[in-house]
């Protein structure tokens, strides 16, 4: 068959500006490479999370019967006694003095004890006083606070707003003989007890 006039031979062929037969084949096997490794990382990304496993609680789970039926046993609940800090006569005091102010291997010098009403206060006095390094250990049993001040001539040697249910315990020195003066105040009906022991 003739071939049609015009029509440039394929050795004639005109060659475009930017057309590379090479350069579009060496694009398409990149290509062609970038979605087979894409595909490959896909089906190994897929692989990995099928092998997860994940279990969570939906409330859904019934616990075996027999477990279940058992009670807890549980230790019992002591309540405080809401009337353990209320003041007592002095007919019951004698048990809460040895658990307030237990026995001592101290000499004591001097001790005592009384109740307080609401707003009182008392004084009192321990006289002859020997020279000497003394304990003195306060105690009290009431809702608030008893305030104790000992002092020795004009000197103040203890001045404390003791809370009750405590007790506490002061070092404190007489250089001569002297008297002390011990004074108890409170606002609400309290115990209060203290002693004197030579160190």
């Amino acid at each position: 068959m003739p071939a049609v006039q015009g029509a440039p031979s394929r050795r004639n062929a005109v060659s475009f500006p930017g057309w590379c037969p090479s350069r579009n084949a060496r694009l398409r096997t990149r290509f062609t490479a970038g979605v087979v490794l894409w595909a490959a990382g896909a089906m190994i990304a897929g692989a990995s999370l099928a092998g997860c496993e994940y279990t969570y609680d939906d409330g859904r789970n019934v616990a075996d019967p027999a477990a279940s039926a058992a009670p807890a046993v549980t230790d019992p609940v002591f309540t405080r006694d809401p009337r353990r800090d209320d003041p007592v006569s002095e007919a019951d005091v004698g048990p809460w003095l040895e658990e307030a102010l237990p026995a001592t291997k101290q000499q004591v010098i001097h001790m005592d004890h009384g109740l307080l009403a609401e707003n009182e206060a008392q004084t009192e006095e321990a006289a002859g006083l020997p020279a000497g390094t003394y304990a003195l250990s306060l105690a009290c049993k009431g809702l608030r606070r008893v305030t104790f001040t000992v002092r020795s001539d004009n000197v103040t040697l203890v001045d404390v707003g003791l809370r009750c249910g405590s007790t506490r315990q002061y070092v404190i020195y007489i250089s001569g003989e002297s008297v002390l003066t011990f004074r108890m105040e409170s606002r609400s009906a309290a115990n209060y007890a203290y002693r004197l022991a030579l160190l």
